[in-house]
């Protein structure tokens, strides 16, 4: 028997026409002032790290990885996240647009999106795969492949913002520009080449994920906030210079003559 998940996210009914609208530049999730944005492993529970390069943040992911989009709203009002992965919107299949439906959350509450969704209660699991089988791919979109998007949008005259509450009892969890396979890689660290495909994310097996529906006004037809998050193979990340020195870390600094010290055991 299924058990509830900690945190019901609704599904705004946003009918909006997709009007043309000057959005903000994309930020990093680190520097999300409304909405935390997470890559989750759904093995572990764990949060991948996220990488600084070249003022983009990145993750690293391998073939066949579970993952879940875990957001929080970090403001006390709520707000209505227009979420996309490889460039498709994962509650419709639409390429994605800021002005379509997402995920409304309550103030200072947490979401755990654990893939595409299918039905008010069910959603197909979100897993790293080779990009031939993505789902932008299978469905003749490939050339968004590795990048998770989040257009975040305040609500029309909020309630008053609710109390900060206390922080909760920590417990074990169990849940930009597009990367393109004929991009040059940057900076590659020490000649090591980049995968033949870049990886994008497959349409993965059904997972029970109940959600409601609710009517959300946005205050703006602009997306306050643009997050966007590129993710790619860890070998990939090593080769783009975003993982450095990982493998190689004499590379780190110049080698010394006379480092100092004795002669220690191999």
């Amino acid at each position: 028997m299924p058990t509830l998940p900690r945190t019901l996210a609704a599904v705004a009914l946003l009918m909006a026409t997709q009007t043309a609208c000057a959005h903000p530049r994309p930020t990093t999730p680190e520097a999300a002032r409304l909405v935390r944005l997470e890559v989750i492993d759904r093995d572990t529970g764990a949060a991948l790290p996220q990488y600084r390069h070249r003022r983009e943040a990145w993750v690293a992911g391998e073939d066949d990885q579970p993952y879940t989009l875990r957001l929080t709203n970090m403001t006390g009002a709520r707000v209505l996240v227009v979420l996309s992965v490889d460039g498709v919107n994962v509650v419709t299949g639409e390429s994605a647009d800021p002005a379509q439906p997402g995920y409304v959350l309550a103030p200072y509450a947490s979401a755990e999106i654990d893939g595409w969704r299918k039905s008010m209660q069910e959603v197909a699991a979100f897993r790293f795969s080779h990009a031939g089988d993505s789902y932008a791919a299978r469905t003749g979109r490939p050339f968004d492949l590795g990048v998770i998007g989040a257009a975040v949008f305040r609500e029309a005259a909020p309630v008053e913002p609710w109390p900060m509450p206390a922080p909760p009892i920590a417990r074990a969890e169990r849940s930009a520009p597009p990367a393109r396979a004929a991009e040059a890689v940057a900076d590659a660290a020490a000649g090591a080449p980049a995968p033949a495909s870049p990886l994008g994310t497959a349409h993965g097996e059904r997972r029970w994920s109940p959600s409601a529906r609710t009517r959300f006004e946005r205050a703006s037809r602009q997306a306050d906030e643009l997050i966007a998050l590129r993710y790619d193979r860890h070998e990939a990340l090593v080769a783009r210079g975003v993982i450095r020195f990982e493998r190689q870390p004499w590379l780190a600094r110049e080698p010394r003559a006379f480092p100092g010290g004795f002669v220690p055991d191999p």
